[in-house]
């Protein structure tokens, strides 16, 4: 039999546009010989739908989408994932659903296992499938899955039943899984060992196809394949961006050398790929095409303006450039230097004559204290009237410029540098965007090197430093991480050798910040923890504050 897996790029609720492109997939995928064609898991709605499950006509717009399908796709069969109502009295209403259409008839094949835990919220709609049927088709026994469905093999289950282990029981030949599995910079890999695991356990091909694109913070990578009898990847697809690949599944069942993966690309250059499609995938989807960013001289502007510009056009991205009196000179040449290099635009309005307006105004009130932080956020919010009137005088979206370790921290200004309408580097460590940087430059000097090569500055008081305020960030970010993604807490941090004072400071840090991350623009999701929807932190407990 032939199978084509497409792996496509979904809009959340743009029915007629991911009906087109199923209905022309399944076209083409039919005249290039295939019988069947898998698409990924709530394709028809596009995946996280949230709350827009909680409406009647949104259900009812899907169920339209799988007749419309239905319709157009007389010569081939197809596996496609949708929402659907529980028929039941009890229960949640909805379940999540894996379409079979064939002939102008679906079947339907429901979700068992519904992850609630980090980015996933699905037990808040659906209810658990407690029904295990097997499809035939072709002569075939397939055991259709949808997505976490597999994910409850190995030694620490999450579940209390395993759906393949209920649906071997009619012996089938391979299994489809077909998911919306999010992207972090270690997703592939484990992704690949839970597939294979499988494969492994149930002696049988899988055939996995996954969402590609993202959805406001969330990212999907794609990277969907096929895995042979034998445990080898057949074929795989490409990360970020679309595609089709049509198997023989006589093939999976020959033993085969297993081919170069994706997955042995960097963690860096999964990240700088992801992070461009993100920015790309936002502008598009929510129909914005220019970009403003404050672009101060520093590698934190001077890498997001680069991911920007290979997203957007390096036209459509516009840096900002706001110098007060303790800016370097040597900042602003690198910012001009980074703009020129890109050919994207970029103007120049100095904030010292704002800056003292602001310190005249205040002067009654602020008396003799000494300059402080005061002074220094107001600096940081003159930028962000500025970025924000540009944004609205001329339709640039904000972007946001501030690293993972200076959210976690605070080391930031409310309604100053932290503005803006996506963040690009707030699931980027401090320490990864100088990975970043050196990536961006690995064939030539993009970045100037004179941006990597200084101590990081704020420059919002005279020879400031960032260590000035943190600790270096490679001690920083070590202990961020192993607090953030995962979990441990101060004893086991000094256990790891981490100094007890610093340890101690961090985590207060961390947790006293919180009512700041809450008003932070949705950041785009890169790691195993991001901090927005993936963190569900209480702002005002006492937990190591």
């Amino acid at each position: 039999m032939k199978i084509a897996l497409a792996q496509l790029n979904y809009h959340i609720g743009n029915f007629e546009v991911n009906t087109q492109k199923i209905i022309q997939s399944a076209t083409k995928a039919q005249s290039l010989g295939a019988e069947l064609i898998v698409f990924a898991e709530l394709a028809v709605s596009g995946y996280p739908p949230r709350d827009f499950l909680e409406f009647d006509d949104f259900i009812n717009r899907c169920a339209f989408a799988v007749s419309d399908i239905a319709d157009h796709c007389k010569d081939i069969a197809v596996i496609v994932g949708t929402p659907i109502k529980n028929p039941a009295e009890k229960g949640k209403p909805l379940f999540n659903a894996a379409a079979f259409i064939s002939n102008g008839e679906v079947q339907y094949f429901r979700k068992a296992l519904l992850p609630n835990y980090d980015v996933f919220d699905e037990y808040r709609y659906f209810e658990p499938s407690h029904e295990f049927e097997i499809l035939h088709f072709k002569g075939k026994k397939i055991a259709v899955t949808v997505c976490e469905d597999l994910w409850n093999i190995g030694n620490d289950p999450l579940y209390t039943i395993n759906p393949m282990d209920e649906l071997m029981k009619h012996q089938p030949d391979f299994m489809i899984n077909i998911a919306a599995s999010p992207f972090d910079y270690l997703q592939a890999k484990t992704r690949t060992a839970v597939l294979q695991k499988n494969v492994e356990k149930y002696k049988i091909p899988l055939i996995y196809v996954n969402h590609v694109g993202s959805q406001t913070e969330l990212l999907f990578d794609g990277g969907s394949m096929s895995i042979s009898a034998d445990n080898q990847i057949f074929n795989q697809l490409p990360f970020f961006r679309e595609d089709m690949q049509i198997i023989e599944t006589d093939s999976l069942f020959t033993p085969i050398t297993a081919i170069r993966s994706s997955i042995e690309v960097s963690e860096t250059e999964l990240i700088h790929d992801a992070l461009v499609m993100g920015i790309k995938n936002y502008f598009e989807k929510l129909g914005f095409t220019k970009a403003i960013l404050g672009l101060s001289g520093g590698i934190d502007s001077a890498v997001t303006m680069v991911l920007a510009a290979r997203a957007l056009g390096a036209e459509n991205v516009l840096g900002l450039l706001m110098p007060s009196q303790f800016s370097s000179q040597h900042s602003v040449d690198d910012a001009i230097q980074l703009a020129n290099s890109l050919g994207s635009p970029f103007k120049t309005i100095p904030i010292e004559k704002l800056y003292t307006s602001f310190e005249n105004q205040l002067e009654t009130e602020f008396k003799d204290l000494p300059f402080g932080i005061a002074e220094e956020n107001i600096q940081a919010r003159i930028r962000g009237v500025l970025l924000m009137a540009m944004s609205n005088k001329f339709g640039h979206i904000v972007l946001n410029t501030s690293n993972k370790s200076e959210a976690a921290v605070g080391y930031g200004t409310l309604y100053g540098d932290m503005n803006g309408g996506l963040s690009v580097l707030g699931d980027v460590y401090k320490t990864r965007v100088f990975e970043l940087a050196h990536f961006i430059n690995k064939d030539s000097e993009v970045i100037p090197s004179n941006t990597i090569a200084k101590p990081p500055s704020a420059e919002l008081r005279p020879n400031q430093k960032d260590s000035d305020s943190l600790p270096d960030y490679d001690i920083l970010d070590q202990i961020l991480f192993q607090y953030i993604e995962c979990r441990n807490g101060p004893k086991e941090l000094i256990a790891m050798g981490f100094e007890e004072k610093i340890v101690n400071r961090v985590l207060k840090l961390v947790n006293t910040n919180e009512y700041k991350r809450h008003q932070t623009p949705p950041i785009l999701r890169v790691t195993t923890k991001a901090f927005g929807m993936g963190r569900r932190m209480p702002i005002v407990a006492k937990y190591l504050s």
